[in-house]
C-alpha cells in the first residue's frame, strides 16, 4: 500500500483507507475505514464503544498524523472520561488539544436542535482541520429529533458535509437494532456486544455492513486489556484459503524410540499433524516430549505449547525418565510455552501459537507439541466451532512446514474408545493410540498406530513401557498379544494355565477414523 496525502493509505484500486491501528480490525475491514466515510458503532453500555472510538483517534494521530475531533452528546464530563482512558497505553494526553480536541454538543442540540448542532460541527471541523470525527452519544441527539425523518436528514447532511471535507466520521450509540434509521444511511455498521454465555462474560465484534468493500462476516472475539481493545477474528475464517502445498522437501521426523520409529516407517512425515490420544497417565506428554528432544538432538527447534503442566514440572517429569529436556531448554533448542488454566479465548490462543511459529520461520524442520486439544475445547465459547477451528489451525501449521503432535484425552474409565473430538481424526494424517489393559491385577500400556496417510506403517499392537530407565516400545506384538488374550506364554513346549477369556477389542475408534473426508491431508 502507498501513502496518500489525506491521512490514510491507498490500496491498489485507489481506494483510500483510514487504518484503525487496532490489531486485526483492519484485517476484518480489509484495509480499514474508507476515507471520508461515515460509520455507526453501536452496542450496550460496557461493551467498549468509548474505548474503541478513542483508540481509533489516538492511533490515527500517532500512525497517520491525523487530526481528531471527539464530540460528546452525553452528560458525562470529559474530565471523567479522560481519567478512565489515561490508564490505557494507547492514550496520549499530549495529543490534547492540538491533535485531539474534545467538545460537548449537548447544549447546542438541546437548545437549537439539529440546526444548532450542525452549525457547531461545521465550524469546529473546519477550525480544527479534522480528518477523523467522532460523535459519542447519538441516542441523545435522537431524543431531540421531531421525527425519524428529521433524524435521517441530519445524518444524511452530516455525511455529505464530512465527505466533502474528507473527514472520516464515527457515530457512537447505545442503539442495538440493526434496522435503526441511521444504519440505512451510513456507509458501515459495526456492533460491539457484551453478553453472558453460561458463566462466561463474552465481548464480540460484528460488522453488519460495509459499503464498497469486502469484509470478514460473523462474530469475532474481543478483549479489553491495558492496551485497549484487542480483536481476535475467527481462526477458521482467517485461514479459509490456505496454500495448497508446503514449501520444503519432506523428510521423516522420529520420536527417538527405535521400535516406534520403525513402526512409523522411519518417523512422521515432516509438515504433517499427528493426534496422540489416550486416557490420563498413558504417557502422552512424555511421548510428545520425546519427539521434541529427538528433534533437539538433531539440531531442530521444538516448541511445547501446553495448558496444564508448568515448565518446572515438565522438566522434572522428563528428567525422571531420562529425557534431557532441561539441557535443550537452556540451549534454546526447545521452548516451553505454558498457558495457565485461566479463561482463555480460543482464537487468541491460536494467534499466539501461529505468531510464535512465524517468528521461528527461518529455523528449519521445526517441531511442535500441543498438549492438548482439550485446552482449545475448554476455551471455546461455541463448541460447534471446534472442528472447523482445528482444521484451520492444523492447515496453517502444515503450510509453515511445522511437524505437529497434538494430544487428545480419552476418559479414564470407559468401555468404548470414543474420541472427545471425532473430527480431529479426519484433519490429521496420523493417529497414535495409547491405552490401558488390565491383566492379573496389573495395569499395562499398549501403543498402536490407528491411521497414517501417505506412508506404510506397522498395524500391530505393542507394549509401551515407562520407567526410570526411559520410554520403551516392545520389539514385537508378542507381549501385547499375551496381555490382550489373557494367556501365558509357552515355555519348554508346555502351555501355562489359561487365564480369563480373551478381552474384546472395541472397533468404535476405527469406525470414527473410517468416516469420509481426508481433512487436511496432502497428496504426494
Amino acid at each position: 500500500m502507498s501513502e496518500s496525502g489525506t491521512g490514510g493509505t491507498e490500496n491498489k484500486a485507489g481506494d483510500v483507507r483510514i487504518q484503525s491501528g487496532i490489531p486485526r480490525l483492519d484485517f476484518i475491514l480489509k484495509g480499514g475505514f474508507k476515507h471520508g466515510g461515515i460509520y455507526a458503532l453501536m452496542g450496550p453500555p460496557g461493551s467498549g464503544k468509548t474505548i474503541l472510538a478513542n483508540q481509533l483517534c489516538c492511533n490515527h494521530i500517532q500512525k497517520q498524523e491525523g487530526r481528531c475531533v471527539y464530540m460528546t452528546l452525553l452528560i458525562e464530563s470529559h474530565a471523567k472520561m479522560i481519567s478512565h482512558l489515561s490508564t490505557l497505553s494507547f492514550y496520549k494526553p499530549e495529543f490534547i488539544p492540538e491533535r485531539l480536541y474534545y467538545i460537548s454538543g449537548y447544549q447546542q442540540v438541546r437548545e437549537g436542535g439539529f440546526t444548532g448542532l450542525m452549525e457547531l460541527i461545521r465550524r469546529t471541523l473546519r477550525e480544527r482541520r479534522a480528518t477523523f470525527f467522532v460523535i459519542d452519544g447519538m441516542e441523545s441527539a435522537e431524543q431531540f429529533s421531531t421525527s425519524p425523518q428529521s433524524y435521517r436528514e441530519f445524518v444524511h447532511g452530516l455525511q455529505a458535509f464530512t465527505n466533502l471535507l474528507g473527514c472520516t466520521t464515527l457515530l457512537v450509540s447505545n442503539v442495538r437494532e440493526r434496522t435503526h434509521v441511521e444504519n440505512a444511511v451510513v456507509d458501515g455498521v459495526v456492533e460491539l456486544s457484551d453478553k453472558l454465555v453460561g458463566p462466561r462474560a463474552v465481548r464480540e465484534l460484528t460488522v453488519h455492513k460495509f459499503r464498497g468493500s469486502d469484509y470478514l462476516r460473523g462474530r469475532h472475539e474481543v478483549e479489553i486489556t491495558g492496551e485497549g481493545l484487542v480483536i481476535h477474528p475467527r481462526t477458521e475464517i482467517q485461514f479459509a484459503r490456505p496454500p495448497e502445498q508446503a514449501r520444503e522437501q519432506r523428510v521423516r521426523m522420529g520420536f527417538g524410540l527405535k521400535r516406534l520409529d520403525e513402526m512409523l516407517d522411519g518417523g512422521l512425515p515432516s509438515g504433517s499433524t499427528t493426534a496422540l490420544i489416550g486416557a490420563p497417565g498413558t504417557g502422552k506428554t512424555l511421548l510428545g516430549l520425546s519427539f521434541l528432544v529427538e528433534g533437539a538432538r538433531q539440531g531442530q527447534h521444538g516448541t511445547y505449547f501446553g495448558f496444564y503442566e508448568p515448565p518446572p514440572r515438565l522438566i522434572e517429569k522428563a528428567e525422571d525418565v531420562g529425557l534431557p529436556l532441561e539441557r535443550y531448554v537452556k540451549e534454546g533448542r526447545i521452548e516451553l510455552v505454558w498457558q495457565p488454566p485461566l479463561e482463555h479465548f480460543m482464537d487468541s490462543l491460536a494467534e499466539q501459537l501461529l505468531e510464535k511459529m512465524r517468528v521461528d520461520e527461518k529455523k528449519e524442520r521445526r517441531r511442535l507439541f500441543i498438549d492438548g486439544a482439550e485446552g482449545f475445547r475448554a476455551a471455546a465459547v461455541y463448541p460447534d466451532r471446534v472442528p472447523r477451528f482445528l482444521s484451520a489451525l492444523t492447515n496453517q501449521l502444515r503450510m509453515q512446514d511445522v511437524t505437529t503432535v497434538m494430544t487428545d484425552e480419552l476418559e479414564l474409565f470407559q468401555p468404548e474408545l470414543n474420541l472427545p473430538t471425532p473430527e480431529l481424526a479426519n484433519v490429521v494424517e496420523t493417529v497414535l493410540l495409547l491405552r490401558y489393559v488390565e491383566l492379573r491385577s496389573q495395569i499395562y500400556r499398549l501403543l498402536s498406530i490407528m491411521k497414517m496417510r501417505e506412508s506404510r506403517y506397522d498395524t500391530s499392537l505393542r507394549e509401551f513401557r515407562i520407567s526410570r530407565d526411559g520410554i520403551d516400545v516392545a520389539e514385537s506384538f508378542a507381549s501385547a498379544e499375551a496381555i490382550l488374550s489373557g494367556h501365558g506364554r509357552i515355555r519348554d513346549g508346555k502351555k501355562r494355565a489359561e487365564e480369563p477369556k480373551k478381552k474384546k477389542r472395541v472397533g468404535v475408534l476405527k469406525k470414527v477414523l473410517g468416516r469420509g473426508g481426508r481433512g487436511g491431508g496432502r497428496g504426494k
